[in-house]
């Protein structure tokens, strides 16, 4: 069993312990969302802590989506839940990366392609990806990675 599933579980009993709900809610959800995961697809497996990360990110993703949507629609008390539900999937996490470790590790992987111009964006996203690893957002990092090959 992956490190990270166990921390869940063990982190998992010491909410509901506390009697955390929020706590308790977000783990148990993600928990479901790791054993979806691992079921889906032909053979049932064990995911490991890269792809724990995977999905507590995207799961992470959907409740920051959700609260911005809550939010514009003037439903604040779902948001502030939304974003309550966030803070604690972020914790398992990896740190993000800082805008500044982000651009200098994109030119670091263009300079190592050698790429050049908007075509090469596939190129460089690939090179890039397994270094970013879940520390940075997908959309955040393609739209550096587009400004960085036009200008």
């Amino acid at each position: 069993m992956s490190t990270l599933k166990e921390r869940l579980k063990a982190d998992l009993s010491a909410a509901m312990k506390a009697r955390d709900d929020v706590r308790t809610r977000t783990i148990r959800m993600a928990l479901a969302a790791i054993s979806t995961e691992e079921v889906a697809g032909k053979a049932a497996r064990e995911l490991s802590d890269d792809e724990v990360v995977k999905v507590l990110t995207k799961e992470a993703k959907k409740r920051k989506e959700a609260a911005e949507a809550f939010a514009g629609a003037g439903r604040e008390e779902q948001a502030q839940a939304e974003r309550a539900e966030q803070a604690v999937l972020e914790e398992y996490l990896p740190e993000q990366l800082s805008d500044e470790e982000l651009t200098a590790l994109v030119d670091e992987v263009i300079a190592e392609v050698g790429a050049e111009g908007p075509k090469a964006m596939g190129q460089v996203m690939k090179a890039l990806t397994p270094k970013i690893a879940g520390r940075a957002e997908g959309g955040r990092v393609a739209q550096l990675v587009r400004s960085r090959l036009a200008g």
